[in-house]
């Protein structure tokens, strides 16, 4: 089977191992061709072999053994985590996004008040200074907020934790779906000044390296929006 020419030619030879993996041509424990009879039979250069192999490697589909080459560790690549409904209602499924947000979240506050460098730092304070004139401009700061929670993601010198920020996108903030701040029991821009604030105090604790503290402030912002969410819950049932 010759590669076409739309798709880079790694590409092309990545779709049609997949294939050949997914319908068990090359079933789970083989090995799959050697690099001189990939370079023969779809006729590129070794380079575009070895590209080819690090993409379905970096897929989780195979696994390389040094002077042995590649073996077939699974049928196919692992799903992408995204958070979706899961039939519930809205705020039963907001809340369950945020406890697992606590949980990620404030392990990453840790490793963020280890870690941080000084851009780091600058990249919150940015956030936070978004924050503020956002509010003070009659908006709900969501993208401010959004980044201010990735830089602690960031600051912890793991992409992992990047990643899977990232998939959980911006539906992971409440007030991206929800009025949350009437759960506050106060006005729209005196909830958003109290967000502010413990967003604030996350941010002083990772300044000061202290690991504790940054996940005691974290898991406080968190678990208080889940509050106030679980009681909008008790409100509408």
């Amino acid at each position: 089977m010759q590669p076409r020419a739309r798709q880079s030619l790694a590409e092309q030879i990545v779709r049609i191992l997949v294939g050949r993996i997914a319908d068990g041509s090359h079933p789970l424990g083989s090995r799959l061709p050697s690099e001189h009879d990939m370079t023969a039979e779809f006729g590129v250069s070794r380079t575009v072999v070895r590209e080819a192999v690090a993409e379905l490697r970096a897929t989780g589909l195979v696994a390389t053994v040094q002077g042995r080459g590649a073996f077939v560790v699974r049928q196919k690549p692992p799903e992408v985590f995204r958070i979706e409904g899961t039939g519930g209602s809205p705020l039963a499924e907001i809340v369950s996004a945020m406890e697992l947000r606590i949980a990620l979240e404030s392990e990453a506050a840790i490793l963020a008040a280890s870690r941080r460098s000084a851009e780091h730092l600058a990249s919150l304070a940015a956030a936070l200074a978004e924050m503020d004139a956002a509010i003070a401009a009659g908006e709900d700061a969501v993208p401010a907020d959004m980044r201010f929670h990735r830089g602690i993601a960031e600051a912890t010198g793991n992409p992992h934790f990047v990643r899977l920020f990232d998939c959980l996108g911006d539906g992971i903030i409440p007030r991206t779906r929800l009025p949350s701040f009437r759960a506050a029991g106060a006005g729209r821009a005196d909830y958003l000044r109290a967000v502010l604030r413990e967003h604030e105090q996350i941010f002083h604790a990772i300044e000061l390296s202290d690991p504790e503290a940054a996940r005691a402030a974290l898991r406080l912002h968190l678990t208080g929006s889940r509050l106030r969410l679980l009681k909008m819950m008790d409100r509408a049932s």
